[in-house]
């Protein structure tokens, strides 16, 4: 293998990597939302503190990357940015962390594998998207979404033994010591409330559905303004506004805003700049190359992840409930895409071929063979050129006679 083909091979591996680490990064997030809620934290203060330093982020690097080439905003491109920074802020984030709260980082995580499934679901309510029952892609879709549904409802309802992987005995939520006013963080081996758990996993799917509604907006808006670091930069800050006024009509403790060097500094500055700022952009970056539907390919890594790093660092115990509904999920989530994925191939089998047609068309040419002296004519052309050549055979026969009769008489 030449250098190359080694780096094309790295080139063509980039999408795929660059999406690698998005998941890390966001199970990271989940970890550091768990260990801010468990210092006593308040999470709409927390959400708003993150694009809040989100914004700080990505405005300087819009400015700097996209200055020439972005053009004006308009009042649609304005709306589209509330809701983009609506329903991926103070909705989604807000729905999450409270559920994260009552349930786990692990099952928040599981939950939120159904965001293609509810994506899916939504498109076709809205007329985006076409069930086509009687294709195999449209049952294979079908079934997904009801095997992801089914999943959803086993994680919630069932919870199972008890699956110990191992136990490094670290505990970062200092489960036996937790500070006072801190909000209860149910672990997964703790016996919480099923009132709670049900509430816990209506907040998470809320937060899905929010999410799906973003990926639809979003998907308008890159259309509308196709300027990764412009749009994401304007949706931060349209989302930082909107969680600090639900944070300020919420949260009348003012000593929630205040920040030292500690972890909840530490959960805003990377979920902000790194969740909210790096990642997106990267995700748009994606979208663009790949399209969505390899994005949402990469989601249930995030999963195993965060199913790791809370076994590792949280102690959080799996119970099989948890295990077998994110099978579930996991399965009718590739279900979707596999459906999806199957039409997106039937489309671009038909665009090459009616491609092929015309341009089949338009190399045609016709033959004509003469009877009396066997020429072969040239294709058509139009009338401006044969009007051209037939005003220069005009000339040149012009020319002869005259030159003949010039002869003829001397």
């Amino acid at each position: 293998m030449t250098w190359g083909q080694i780096c094309n091979l790295i080139h063509g591996m980039k999408p795929a990597l660059m999406m690698v680490v998005v998941q890390i990064a966001f199970a990271g997030v989940n970890i550091f939302y768990k260990l801010a809620a468990n210092d006593g934290m308040s999470l709409r203060v927390v959400v708003a503190y993150r694009f809040i330093f989100a914004t700080a982020f990505m405005v300087p690097v819009a400015f700097f990357f996209e200055r020439e080439s972005r053009r004006k905003l308009n009042l649609k491109i304005l709306f589209l940015a509330f809701l983009s920074g609506l329903f991926l802020g103070p909705l989604c984030q807000n729905l999450l962390l409270e559920g994260m709260v009552l349930t786990s980082a692990t099952f928040s995580s599981a939950i939120f594998n159904l965001i293609p499934a509810v994506t899916f679901v939504l498109a076709i309510g809205i007329g985006l998207e076409k069930l086509g029952i009687r294709t195999t892609a449209g049952k294979a879709k079908l079934l997904g979404t009801l095997i992801g549904i089914g999943g959803a409802m086993l994680l919630t309802f069932y919870k199972g033994a008890e699956i110990k992987i191992w136990s490094t005995h670290l505990d970062l939520l200092h489960h036996h010591d937790q500070p006072s006013g801190a909000p209860h963080v149910a672990p997964m081996h703790a016996d919480s409330d099923s009132n709670k758990r049900l509430l816990g996993s209506l907040l998470a799917l809320g937060s899905c559905c929010s999410f799906s509604v973003w990926l639809i907006v979003q998907a308008k808006m890159s259309k509308e303004y196709p300027y990764q670091y412009s749009s994401t930069a304007l949706m931060c800050v349209m989302a930082a506004i909107q969680s600090i006024v639900f944070a300020l009509c919420t949260e009348k403790d003012w000593s929630q805003w205040k920040l030292g060097w500690n972890i909840r500094l530490l959960t805003v500055a990377y979920s902000g700049i790194i969740g909210s700022g790096l990642m997106v952009t990267i995700i748009s970056w994606c979208v663009r190359m790949r399209g969505p539907l390899f994005t949402s390919v990469f989601t249930p890594l995030m999963l195993v992840i965060v199913a790791l790093l809370a076994s590792l660092l949280l102690d959080e115990i799996l119970h099989l409930g948890s295990v077998l509904g994110a099978t579930l999920i996991v399965c009718g989530l590739y279900a979707v895409l596999w459906g999806k994925r199957k039409e997106m191939n039937k489309i671009t089998q038909l665009v090459p071929a009616n491609t092929s047609a015309e341009e089949s068309d338009q190399s045609l040419e016709i033959v004509i063979t003469s009877p009396t002296d066997h020429r072969v004519t040239t294709p058509k052309k139009n009338i401006k050129e044969e009007k051209d050549e037939s005003g220069i055979r005009e000339r040149e026969v012009s020319t002869k006679e005259n030159e003949e009769n010039s002869e003829s008489r001397d």
